[in-house]
């Protein structure tokens, strides 16, 4: 199958650098899967799961919100705010971040509009990673940390 190049990026470091068969992004627009020699392609990327194909693996994040950038030179970017390998993920302090940020949401009228806005974005992550935690226990995965950086 044919390869493209793929990072996946966030402000702190770069979670993935190696070529991939395919790309699978929850974009603005929907769902889409990119693979090699793709068109020139820029959109926002929505918080979500990206799923990364090569040579029978597949490489899964969480995201959070940024963009997906596909280059006329077979090269594909994901720049976001952040990123978490799924097989990573801790069901016991999602839970626990997923219950600070509701303990603060019923208590709106004591904090000011940022921390509600934190807090709401908090509560989505959490949300968002135990839901994927909880369908990774149901089927069988594959990862592999290997990627060159």
């Amino acid at each position: 199958m044919k390869l493209f190049d793929l990072e996946v990026i966030t402000q702190e470091t770069v979670m993935y650098h190696d070529t991939a068969e395919s790309v699978t992004a929850p974009a603005s627009e929907g769902e889409v899967t990119i693979l090699a020699h793709h068109a020139p392609f820029f959109s926002k990327v929505n918080p979500g799961q990206i799923t990364v194909r090569k040579a029978g693996e597949k490489f899964e994040f969480l995201i959070g919100e940024g963009f997906i950038d596909v280059s006329s030179q077979n090269h594909v970017s994901i720049l976001v705010d952040s990123a978490t390998r799924v097989d990573q993920i801790d069901m016991r302090k999602a839970e626990e971040a997923k219950q600070r940020a509701e303990e603060l949401l019923n208590q709106k009228d004591k904090y000011s509009k940022t921390e509600i806005m934190r807090a709401e974005s908090s509560l989505k992550k959490a949300v968002l990673e135990l839901k994927v935690s909880r369908s990774r226990r149901r089927r069988p995965q594959t990862f592999s940390p290997q990627s060159r950086t």
